[in-house]
């Protein structure tokens, strides 16, 4: 052999560690990519809130309650405190209390001289703030009693409303 049709040792040597660095970065990049699977449990917590309750508001102003005069229609709106909105079904309303004028006749004045009647359905959600939604339907009327009624001029019929 000739030495011009041989390759030297030393290019030979060369290419060997070429070959041998990319075999090397082969393995070794494919090892980086391995992993073991597997699959597993757990536990957790989730917790609700809870709300609080609106505010019925009349809007209705009701004046010159008298024996004879046509009932008057209680209307209004809710106040509602939540964050979102809240349920309500119905409104309804109660006498908590009448409060005689001062210097009125003596004699009694009470909640039987009054007649709360009809119904307040709703059946809506109320939005959360102030003076939302709507309510109507609810009368509030005096009653004739076929007697002297004086104590009663210029009482205040204090009412009490509940929403459900």
């Amino acid at each position: 052999m000739s030495e011009s049709t041989s390759t030297p040792r030393p290019r030979r040597r060369r290419r060997a560690m070429v070959i041998a660095g990319a075999a090397a970065l082969v393995i070794t990049g494919g090892a980086a990519y391995a992993y073991w699977t597997q699959g597993g449990s757990g536990t957790g917590t989730a917790a609700t809130g809870t709300t609080t309750g609106v505010t019925v508001n009349q809007t209705s102003t009701i004046i010159n309650l008298a024996p004879g005069v046509a009932a008057q229609t209680l209307s209004g709106n809710f106040d509602n405190p939540n964050s979102g909105p809240a349920y309500v079904t119905s409104v309804t309303v109660a006498i908590s209390s009448v409060v005689k004028a001062g210097g009125a006749p003596t004699g009694t004045c009470e909640a039987t001289d009054y007649t709360l009647a009809g119904s307040a359905p709703v059946n809506a959600e109320v939005a959360a703030g102030n003076a939302k939604g709507t309510w109507t339907g609810l009368t509030i009327a005096f009653n004739n009693k076929g007697s002297v009624q004086d104590a009663c001029k210029n009482a205040t019929v204090n009412l009490a409303y509940t929403a459900s």
